[in-house]
């Protein structure tokens, strides 16, 4: 099931702007205080780092993922999560708009 919508929270006005615009997204705290951040990633093919362990969901779109370490591509669609290990990193290839959300932790 996709997320579509997310109650009580605190959310940052500033975006957070990586790879020259081509991801940005907005941080979030839920009232427990659990970190998350909903956000977009355009066209591009692009590696990211975690620190702490990330969950990605799909709200919309879709993108090829490849977990470091790995050579198999995967996708992610709508409504569909992936998961990557702290201190580690992925790639990921956008052909049209990814709309996701980022649990952390």
């Amino acid at each position: 099931m996709t997320t579509t919508q997310i109650s009580g929270v605190t959310v940052a006005t500033q975006a957070n702007v990586y790879f020259d615009g081509k991801c940005v997204s907005h941080s979030l705290t839920l009232a427990d205080g659990t970190k998350q951040s909903v956000g977009v990633v355009l066209p591009a093919e692009l590696t990211f780092k975690t620190g702490a362990a990330e969950i990605m969901e799909c709200v919309a779109g879709g993108c090829e993922y490849r977990l470091a370490g790995s050579t198999e591509w995967k996708r992610s669609g709508p409504g569909e999560r992936f998961s990557v290990p702290a201190n580690s990193s992925f790639d990921i290839r956008v052909s049209e708009a990814y709309h996701y959300i980022c649990h952390f932790g």
